[in-house]
Order: structure tokens, then C-alpha cells, then sequence
């Protein structure tokens, strides 16, 4: 079939509401009318600061530990998405996080996706692993274990206790850019024998807390560590120890963050926003927003962002 387009006759155009509606008639959109996206003098933020309180959590996945079960749900898990409208799923521009469970002797079947992922676990007793590429690894209170992309990965819980972990994953970012690829491991779950617990994936809470606190103050009572290498090129991630009582002020960055808290209680504000957190607890931080950290006793956090992904096109100031 032969589509014929019959060209307006702009000419006849006698003022600019006669124009944008000729313009729409041959597909496109006027440059001066302010149309989205545009250029700022500075980034101009969609997100919002949130925080997600794991102790309701916890309940909500419980719940669902009774009603969703593993044989049909590729993962039981709840996806922090910012509370934006028309937003189901991204946590932050780049990044979602989500809180999963794997109940006591329960297994959660492999598969392999492009995005990356790490876990940072909340609660995990002894016997409970994350497979990856065949290898259990170790799942501990405080551990951040990585999962890179297209390694095959499940889960095995072989203790009597139900496993909590935070999941975090650049899937917004792979959606956005196209390149997203899904496949399940060719058997329905693969029980690996070999454990692994000192493998460059894991990394330990009581090995990277040692080095954490013996680390120098990089403000009054606020201690960073980069837990790495291996890296993965689309999101780093950072151990904070903020001692009794210590604020650590963090200027505006292009850089996206995700913060987990693994140990303590404290209060953040995000922008215009002020947030109470204790252990389990997830905060959201989008990018171009100055945010203050203030420990009421010592605290440990995870920080995740996407300053690799900034850094590579030279975007993060």
C-alpha cells in the first residue's frame, strides 16, 4: 500500500498555532516552544529523594513467603520504585534496588541477564548462598556479594532461617540504552557442591569493616573504603562508617546514589527532604542533590552510584 502525504500548505500559515498544527501533520515538533527534553543551565531532576524502611519490608515479604512461591515467581521481591508518577520501577535515574527473601531451605532457580548486580545482605544465616557460575558463595548479615553480567546466578538457602538481602542492578540503565538480554540456565536449578567464601565476588562484612575503621578520617568521624577490585564498569560501591553523633555534608554530585545502611541508626536529608534510618534501611539519593548524613550511634553504609558511568563521558562533576 502506497502512503501518500499531501504537504500542508504553509504559506497559508497566518500566526504560530496555525503552524504547530501544519508541523504536526508532517511528523515533527518545533524547536522553540520550550519542548522536553530542552537544555538547562543545570540538570533538572525527575527523581525524588525516598526511604524505604526494611522493618515493614520484612513483614510485606513475609506475607509474601506464604502467598509466592519460587516455582512461579522468578524472584519474590519488592522493587523500591521512586515514587514519581508513571515510575513502577527505577529507584533512582540508573539504578533499582529491590528487598528479596528466600525462605529456610528454599532455592531460587539460575539465570543470567546483561544488567549487573550485587546484594547487600541484611539478614543470612549460616548455609545460605548465592550461586554464581556454579559456585556457592557465602551469604553473611553485612556481606555485598557481586554478580556480574551474564554470570549465571541463584540462590540456595540450606539453614532453618529465612534470608533477607537488597538487590541492586543497572537494569533502568540497560532498559534505557536497548542491549537487554534474559536466559534461564538450561536446568531448573543446579545445586553447586564447591563453596567458595574467599572469592573476589564476596565482600566479607568482618574483612572490610576491619579495614574500614583502620582506614584515615576523610571529615571529622567519617571513615570511606571502595570495596573493590573486580569493579563493575557501570556502578562502584562504597563502605561509610560514620562514627557517634558524626555529619558527613556531601555537595551536589551528577553522580546517581543508592545507600544501604548494613549497621546503626542515623538521619539524612536529601535536597528538602529528612529521612530517620536504622539497619535494613534503603535511601534514594538522585543526582544534583546536595545531602547531609548524621549518625546518632556509629553507623556502616553501602553506597552505591553510577559515577563510572558519568566519569566515562566525562559527565560527573
Amino acid at each position: 500500500m502506497t502512503t501518500i502525504c499531501t504537504c500542508p500548505d504553509f504559506a497559508a500559515a497566518a500566526d504560530l498555532d496555525q503552524l504547530h498544527a501544519m508541523l504536526e501533520k508532517i511528523g515533527v515538533k518545533n524547536g522553540w516552544n520550550k519542548p522536553t527534553p530542552s537544555l538547562y543551565p543545570e540538570p533538572k531532576q525527575r527523581f525524588v529523594p525516598a526511604h524505604w524502611r526494611f522493618s515493614a519490608t520484612r513483614e510485606a515479604l513475609h506475607a509474601a513467603g506464604r502467598l509466592v512461591g519460587t516455582e512461579w515467581a522468578e524472584r519474590r521481591n519488592l522493587i523500591l520504585a521512586n515514587p514519581i508518577p508513571g515510575n513502577d520501577y527505577a529507584t533512582v535515574t540508573t539504578l533499582v534496588a529491590a528487598y528479596q527473601m528466600v525462605k529456610a531451605g528454599e532455592t531460587a532457580r539460575s539465570h543470567r541477564h546483561t544488567p549487573n548486580a550485587m546484594r547487600v545482605v541484611v539478614e543470612a544465616a549460616p548455609e545460605t548462598y548465592t550461586l554464581v557460575d556454579g559456585v556457592n558463595v557465602p551469604m553473611a548479615s553485612g556481606d555485598v556479594l557481586l554478580t556480574p553480567r551474564w554470570a549465571y546466578h541463584g540462590h540456595d538457602n540450606r539453614s532453618a532461617e529465612d534470608a533477607y538481602w537488597i538487590d541492586i542492578l543497572d537494569a533502568p540503565l540497560v532498559q534505557l540504552l536497548g542491549p537487554m538480554f534474559f536466559e534461564h540456565h538450561p536446568e531448573p536449578f543446579v545445586r553447586a557442591e564447591r563453596t567458595e567464601a574467599a572469592t573476589p565476588l564476596r565482600f566479607a562484612y568482618q574483612d572490610y569493616l576491619t579495614k574500614l575503621l583502620a582506614s584515615d578520617e576523610t571529615a571529622p568521624g567519617v571513615r570511606r573504603l571502595h570495596l573493590g577490585p573486580p569493579e563493575i564498569d557501570t556502578f562502584d560501591r562504597q563502605a561509610v562508617h560514620l562514627g557517634s553523633r558524626a555529619t558527613w555534608p556531601c555537595e551536589r554530585s551528577t553522580a546517581n546514589r543508592i545507600f544501604v545502611v548494613v549497621a546503626g541508626e542515623g538521619q539524612s536529608t536529601v535536597g528538602d527532604r529528612t529521612f530517620g534510618w536504622q539497619a535494613g534501611d534503603v535511601i534514594a539519593c538522585p543526582s544534583w542533590l546536595a545531602h547531609t548524613h548524621r549518625a546518632k550511634a556509629d553507623a556502616v553504609l553501602i553506597c552505591m552510584s553510577d559515577a563510572p558511568v558519568m566519569r566515562a563521558f566525562n559527565w560527573l562533576r
